[in-house]
Parts: structure tokens; sequence; C-alpha cells
């Protein structure tokens, strides 16, 4: 199943709480808003990603349960960015303070904010374009650190404030270690369990 992407025309629109209630109807489906309007359908995925997203899941737990620095979200938060679109990362972080100042009403539903650390694993059905483009956004809207890892070309993708993106490639056998720098810090990930589930 491939991700499928409708058009909202302007003159319908949906307000944040219409696009709530549009994802609690629709559970089965990760369902994203762009800030052009075009509403996202994300299918399920498979087996083998979701195995890479829990390990890398794991991974960032357990540093975050160490350092207690901040808060670690899987791919089921969806987050309200500045520039108005719906997001979910394959893995977030985001900062202590930045989420203790929101109100709790907003920790339940959607938060508004973008995450300081977002991971987006480039799963069968995701167009690399695309992915590239969203990390793009997260990085305009204020991410400090993100990182693409696609495992079919296999290249990892390091995005940071101002700066082109940095690119990484490597073999299956021999991948690389990631820093998570001053965002994560201390935070190294370890991508061979990653790349084989």
């Amino acid at each position: 199943m491939e991700t499928l992407t409708l058009h909202v025309p302007p003159a319908v629109g949906l307000t944040d709480e219409q696009f709530y209630q549009l994802c609690i109807a629709n559970q089965k489906w990760r369902l994203e808003l762009t800030a052009d309007g075009e509403l996202i359908v994300i299918p399920p995925t498979g087996g083998e990603t979701g195995i890479r997203n829990s390990d890398f899941n794991l991974q960032l737990g357990l540093w975050n349960r160490q350092v207690r620095l901040g808060k670690v979200f899987d791919s089921s938060t969806e987050f309200r960015l500045p520039n108005s679109a719906k997001r979910s990362p394959d893995a977030a972080w985001v900062i202590l303070e930045q989420w203790e100042a929101l109100p709790p009403e907003d920790r339940k539903r959607f938060p508004p904010l973008c995450p300081d650390f977002v991971m987006e694993l480039r799963s069968e059905t995701d167009s690399l374009n695309d992915l590239r483009a969203k990390m793009q956004e997260y990085r305009a809207n204020g991410t400090r650190l993100g990182w693409l890892i696609d495992p079919q070309t296999p290249l990892v993708e390091i995005y940071r404030p101002s700066v082109m993106s940095e690119t990484i490639t490597f073999t299956i056998d021999r991948p690389p270690t990631l820093s998570g720098e001053d965002v994560l810090p201390g935070f190294v990930l370890d991508l061979t369990p990653i790349l084989h589930p």
C-alpha cells in the first residue's frame, strides 16, 4: 500500500480541532497535513520497518532515561509545527523545558511545537524526495538535529539549522554510528540492529 495525498481546497480547510477529530475517527491510518493543505494518508508499516523503528526508539529511550533531558516520542505522535503543518516523525525528542512549558491540554492532543530532534526511517513505500522535503520542513520550523535513514540506498542524511544537509553513504555490512552532537549529548546510535532487523 502506498502513501496517498489528498488536496484539501482552501475554501474547505481544516481547523486544528477538525484535523484532530479526523485523526481520531481514522485511527488505523497515520494522517499528516502539510502547510499547503495536502492531507497525507500514510499506511501502516511492514514488519521490518516496525522492527527498525522500535529499535531506534529503544536506543533513544534508554539514553533519555539515563540523562532525563527531555521526552521521546514514537511515530504515533503528531506535532503541530509553527508553519501550521501537522507532522508525525518516526521518532522525535523534545527538550524538557519546551515540553513542560506546554499547557496540559496541549500535551494530551497534538503538541504545538517542532521537536528539537527528529528521525525519519525510509520504508519500502516512502519516496526519498518526499522525506527530504519533510526533513527540510522540520529544519525550517526549528528542529536542531534531524536524521533521515535510508536502509535501501543505504545512506544517512544529517540536517542541522542553517547548513546544507550532510550525506553519509555506507555499506550494510559496515554501518556508521551517529552522534547526537550537542542536541542529544552523549547519545550514539548504533545502526547495526536497525539495518539488520
